[in-house]
């Protein structure tokens, strides 16, 4: 096959979709789409008019996907925006779709990225920010997926933890407020938990409960983030929290402690401390460590390093800090913190505007310009 043929039929076959009402993003997946299906059929069925065959299979692509979308977002609407607790209803299509997608001839990687693709609903962005890759990276990983499961039987389901992964990556970019999936991720973990006997997916489900408790007080009235230290207590879920610290500690009885729990447990402890002064930073720092060794994720230890500043004070922080890559995301607003909390005024100002310019979202942005103003006005 001719693969130079297909570079070059590309930005037409895209500007045909354009043209036709198919906004950029979504135009650029279906092509994507379309060039992947070209690879698979034409080296033994070519076309006469290749530049016509790829316009023809990417609107179809594009129509399909619009559809898809239109029936995922039906089902989110259905959704109440705070999942009620309880017994949860018998397993629908979308939770069987998401082992399906989880197939075991794919890497854990690549099922999670087209599941969130192609279940999720996320874009190729929003995943390879989650990932920590570039775009491009993860748009050759989801289009080698693709590939791999075009020829295959979808009966063998995926794994408990590469579902959940991606459940817990749903759930983030819903939390996040860039894509309203928080709610669904949650009525999917409770249909999950209610059918597998499993620890770490009751410590998923707990975790999600405990973070959602606090959506309310996220974020100010003109849209603004607010940090967990500045947020009105009196606004969090308290039934959410108390349903998600006796689902925590049900699965932490079973002495089988997996990274979800892990990340629970911490949630609990800030939900269990009356005000941000009296949160037990010693207990969790101890479960950053646990964390650390159950992933060895720099996130983890990113969190960690804030963690370690507020039970050992900033110095110890920022030593913690100085161990990770300074390119990982929120490197920059968490040493920004941490030389503010340590005195270092003109640092940290210059920071918040670094960190700023890297923040994957408007709202963080906002937020983190207006750290800087802050400090640039008081030294001024």
């Amino acid at each position: 096959m001719d693969e130079v043929l297909l570079r070059s039929l590309t930005p037409s076959v895209l500007t045909v979709l354009v043209r036709r009402g198919a906004d950029f993003a979504a135009a650029e997946d279906a092509v994507q789409d379309a060039l992947v299906e070209a690879l698979r059929v034409w080296p033994a069925d070519p076309p006469r008019d290749a530049k016509g065959w790829l316009v023809t299979v990417a609107w179809r692509k594009f129509l399909d996907a619009t559809r898809s979308d239109t029936a995922r977002r039906r089902r989110e609407d259905r959704v109440e925006e705070e999942p009620p607790p309880g017994p949860a209803p018998a397993l629908d299509d979308t939770l069987q779709l998401y082992f399906l997608c989880a197939h075991p001839s794919l890497t854990p990687a690549s099922a999670v990225a087209l599941t969130l693709r192609a279940v999720g609903g996320l874009t190729t962005r929003q995943i390879a920010e989650a990932y920590l890759v570039p775009e491009a990276t993860m748009a050759q990983r989801i289009s080698r997926a693709k590939r791999t499961v075009s020829g295959v039987r979808f009966d063998r389901p995926g794994d408990v933890a590469t579902v959940l992964r991606v459940l817990y990556l749903v759930f983030n970019e819903g939390y996040s407020g860039d894509v309203d999936l928080a709610a669904e991720a949650i009525r999917l973990t409770r249909q999950l938990a209610a059918a597998i006997d499993h620890p770490e997916v009751a410590g998923l489900l707990a975790l999600m409960l405990l973070h959602h408790a606090r959506r309310a007080a996220r974020t100010a009235s003109d849209g603004s983030l607010v940090p967990l230290a500045e947020q009105d207590r009196g606004r969090w879920d308290t039934a959410s929290i108390a349903e998600g610290v006796v689902i925590l500690q049900a699965a932490l009885a079973r002495d089988r402690l997996g990274e979800f729990q892990a990340q629970a447990a911490i949630a609990a402890l800030h939900a269990d401390a009356p005000t941000a002064e009296e949160t037990d930073w010693v207990q969790i720092v101890e479960w950053y460590d646990e964390l650390v060794r159950l992933t060895d994720s720099p996130v983890v230890r990113l969190n960690r390093a804030v963690a370690v500043g507020e039970a050992d004070g900033p110095r110890a922080g920022l030593a913690a800090l100085a161990e990770l890559d300074p390119s990982l995301p929120r490197h920059a607003a968490v040493a920004a913190y941490l030389h503010e909390r340590d005195g270092d005024v003109a640092t940290a100002a210059r920071l918040y505007a670094e960190a700023a310019g890297r923040a994957a979202n408007l709202a963080e942005r906002d937020h983190l310009m207006r750290q800087a103003a802050r400090l640039n006005a008081g030294r001024g």
